[in-house]
């Protein structure tokens, strides 16, 4: 079974195509090509396959072999991954996911792509809808206590929740504990969450670090730089066109004010490919 390796200025994840072959035993599979089981250093896998509603349909799957709804950097990757492998000629996609259908537009460089502007969508605000304890119609700047401090939460949703926590900086900052903590508090968050903490430098340039439920530290999350921007935007913090900088490299986050969808432009790239002997989970 082939597999790629592909990193969208954050998240590694590996793509496979799920079209011109049948796989079984997905969580196994996932859990395979993890970097627990293969070495790889993967953030999950990611399927690429038929859909009757889009262009694609995309499958992603955590490490730990369960079925995740949308990630932004993910699904960008995608857009690199149908084209550059000629499973399409198209530069303006749909894209199917669990957490909606979603538009991909690919800048095209010498035959590859080396640009996707990916628009995720409404970001999902109302608690009725987003996964949160809490009697308030907007989780939007909530003072939460998490071990010794008091943060300021906005959780936010494009299909996977997503909680911005203020900072001061990211810098020395205990991510893992601070992080680890609120995941787990099913109090407040009763299907665990990811976490971004977020310091505004500028109006127009931000810094985030991203814990991500299940894995941890994460050296960039696409959806994560969206949820920041916008917790930025109600808050009063950013503009609605921000330079997000992550461990990862860059993003650049725009909220459309007309649309009010939001869109996360920045390049990806194929880190490897190879070939796994798998035969014994898909067979």
């Amino acid at each position: 079974m082939r597999f790629t390796k592909m990193q969208a200025f954050g998240n590694d994840y590996v793509y496979i195509d799920a079209i011109h072959q049948e796989l079984k035993n997905l969580p196994e599979l996932a859990r395979f090509v993890s970097d627990r089981h293969f070495a790889i250093g993967s953030d999950g896998m990611v399927l690429i396959c038929p859909s009757e509603k889009g262009d694609f349909r995309m499958r992603m799957f955590n490490p730990d072999g369960t079925e995740g709804e949308m990630c932004g950097n993910a699904l960008r990757s995608v857009g690199k991954y149908v084209y550059d492998h000629r499973l399409t000629d198209k530069t303006d996609l749909v894209i199917e996911t669990l957490g909606g259908m979603q538009h991909l537009t690919l800048t095209v460089t010498d035959g590859l792509v080396s640009n996707i502007r990916a628009d995720i969508g409404e970001p999902r605000l109302v608690t009725a809808v987003i996964p949160v304890v809490t009697e308030l119609p907007e989780f939007v700047e909530q003072p939460v206590q998490v071990l010794d401090r008091t943060f300021h939460i906005t959780a936010v949703s494009w299909g996977n929740p997503h909680c911005a926590m203020y900072v001061d900086s990211v810098a020395d900052l205990d991510v893992e504990g601070y992080g680890k903590t609120i995941e787990h508090m099913t109090s407040i968050f009763p299907n665990k969450t990811n976490v971004t903490f977020v310091e505004f430098v500028r109006k127009d340039y931000i810094k985030i670090r991203e814990w991500e439920r299940g894995t941890g530290e994460t050296i960039g999350c696409g959806t994560g730089c969206a949820t920041a921007v916008v917790a930025g935007v109600l808050t009063g913090r950013t503009d609605r066109k921000v330079t997000v900088e992550q461990i990862g490299g860059p993003l650049f986050i725009e909220w459309d004010e007309k649309t009010n969808h939001l869109f996360m432009t920045g390049p990806s790239h194929t880190v490897f490919e190879s070939e796994i002997d798998a035969s014994h989970i898909i067979g």
